[in-house]
């Protein structure tokens, strides 16, 4: 029996363009499609982490809209125990994606009903759990409740995890609350004021986070695969190589395969080997929610390689 994966995060509903190119500043393009799917990067994480045997708790909030209903539905279809979500006045979150032939995707986030994520709702119902073994948290929510995350999963003993997305700046306090960091090479970057192109310069990147004193950091990097370091190691992990349809939601499969291997109690090495193939196959589907790789399928990739 694996311990709780407990998601602090974000419900959006992501409408998705399909264009042949990005459009440059200033410049009306022609789109292909218009796809509205559940998504946001917490319900995106939960659903990862569910699909892949983990017993999921979600703590979040929705809006009072046709789509905070909608959103919850979801959660209650894919296992996930919402209890903890609550529902505000106004809109849900929405993301406007825009994905091109190459899969490659740019993202605007509207947080609506995810900015009414509190630390109290936080704090109380982490609290209220027990054998929770993973809390998991992402830049979606205000800071004070992703803060309030990570300290409730230090006292009752759980494994922290930040996917710092977006961009923010997350102070240092917050960091030191943390066990494993996932920053994309972006994201990385921005954080530590270091260059990510390369496999040595994100070796090196990922280094600053463990002297920073967070246990585990790993830099994911897309196609290259990926990058890790703790205090006393470090190394890379490979992709899998795959021809991707929309990456939307790769990085966000990688954060809940590897928070529900963490709590299947795999070795760090093993559970990043399960991330690495979440995320490739998040990016043959469309969509973030629909995309997202169930177990067997993951299991049935790990036993090709």
């Amino acid at each position: 029996m694996t311990g709780i994966v407990v998601v602090v995060g974000s419900l959006n509903v992501d409408l998705v363009v399909g264009v042949d190119r990005m459009p440059d500043p200033g410049e009306t393009v022609l789109g292909r499609s218009l796809e509205r799917h559940a998504g946001g990067k917490g319900l995106n994480q939960a659903v990862a982490a569910a699909r892949l045997g983990a017993h999921v708790h979600m703590i979040g909030a929705v809006g009072s809209d046709e789509a905070g209903s909608w959103l919850r539905g979801i959660v209650d279809d894919e296992g996930i125990n919402g209890a903890a979500i609550t529902t505000v006045e106004g809109p849900s979150g929405t993301a406007l994606i825009e994905v091109d032939t190459a899969g490659m995707n740019r993202i605007v986030v509207v947080a609506g009903a995810n900015g009414a994520v509190t630390p109290e709702q936080v704090t109380a119902a982490i609290a209220a759990l027990d054998d929770v073994a993973v809390v998991l948290t992402q830049g979606e929510v205000p800071l004070d409740s992703i803060a309030a995350a990570m300290a409730a999963g230090r006292a009752c003993g759980a494994r922290t995890m930040l996917n710092p997305a977006p961009v923010r700046d997350y102070p240092d306090s917050l960091l030191a609350l943390v066990d494993v960091i996932v920053p994309n090479e972006f994201e990385a970057a921005h954080l530590t004021g270091l260059a990510t192109e390369t496999l040595v310069d994100a070796s090196e990147a990922a280094r600053h986070f463990a002297d920073k004193g967070i246990p585990h950091a790993v830099i994911t990097r897309g196609a290259r695969g990926a990058v890790w370091a703790s205090p006393l190691s470090s190394g890379s992990v490979e992709a899998f190589s795959v021809s991707p349809v929309d990456t939307v939601a790769a990085g966000d499969a990688f954060c809940g395969g590897l928070a529900a291997a963490i709590a299947a109690d795999e070795t760090f090495a093993d559970a990043l080997r399960w991330a690495s193939a979440a995320g490739a196959l998040a990016t043959l589907g469309a969509g973030a929610v629909p995309s997202l790789p169930t177990l067997e399928a993951v299991e049935a990739l790990l036993a090709e390689h």
